[in-house]
């Protein structure tokens, strides 16, 4: 009887810690998407400075969206931060690499910039990076999820079918998905790494030396302006390596640019 009675208790409890932290959630969603749509009038009315402050608050509370990234930078934009609003739309562009207003306006805003021109890449890394850029990191791991449950019932299909030809195409199916879900699978662990670990950014400040070495006694090579992107190669103390898009390699002060 006595572990009945305790057993209720523990069920009660349980349930009683579940609701109250479904509750907080639905509280804390609810307090977010209040903020969202503030920050969206805001943004609406042209009071920029308010509609940065919010939108970077719900950020903080780990509301990532790409349109939260989107419009962000694009107050940004309207305040003239040229710098903070690149990089707030490549984030977005991270999260829906093909989405037409934010590469309009991400290539619009790249325009203000001195960026250096560059050789156009090779065909086959062009198209290999148009290919990675179809869907974002959760797109591909829904890419693969279907393509794993084709796999196993091409492999189904395989052992428990009674024709021959349908056992063929269950085998030479399954080898296709498996093809295929490595190869989805490895596009959806390296654009979720881009993500999670960035090993690209754009410069904050509005004028910084790229040097030859990480120290103030290293030679200029180049004078770099807000708003230009770098990819990271390594950070030793308050210095990154950093290669440009021209390819020259050098090194600048972590405290000028901030990553994607």
């Amino acid at each position: 009887m006595k572990r009945h009675k305790i057993l209720n208790i523990f069920c009660i409890v349980v349930l009683a810690l579940l609701f109250s932290t479904l509750s907080v959630a639905q509280n804390n969603e609810s307090a977010l998407r209040d903020s969202l749509a503030k920050a969206n009038s805001y943004a609406q009315n042209g009071l920029n400075a308010q509609a940065v402050e919010t939108y970077e608050y719900i950020i903080s509370q780990g509301y990532t969206n790409p349109s939260v990234y989107y419009n962000l930078g694009y107050a940004y934009y309207k305040q003239g931060n040229l710098g903070r609003a690149i990089l707030n739309m490549e984030r977005a562009k991270r999260l829906t690499p093909n989405d037409p207003d934010i590469l309009y306006n991400l290539e619009h805003a790249y325009a203000l910039t001195d960026q250096m021109q560059v050789a156009e890449p090779v065909f086959f890394e062009a198209w290999w990076d148009s290919f990675k850029n179809i869907f974002s990191p959760n797109g591909w791991a829904w890419v693969f999820a279907i393509l794993f449950i084709l796999m196993l019932g091409c492999i189904a299909a395989f052992l428990f079918a009674n024709s021959i030809s349908l056992r063929k195409v269950g085998f030479f199916g399954a080898l296709v998905c498996v093809l295929l879900c490595v190869i989805t699978f490895s596009i959806a662990l390296n654009k979720r790494g881009e993500i999670i670990d960035s090993t690209e950014g754009i410069i904050l400040s509005s004028s910084v030396t790229l040097t030859t070495s990480p120290d103030k006694n290293g030679s200029e090579m180049a004078i770099l302006h807000e708003g230009t992107h770098i990819e990271i190669i390594s950070i030793l103390n308050e210095w990154a390596e950093v290669r440009l898009k021209d390819g020259n390699v050098g090194w600048l002060k972590v405290a000028d640019f901030e990553k994607i």
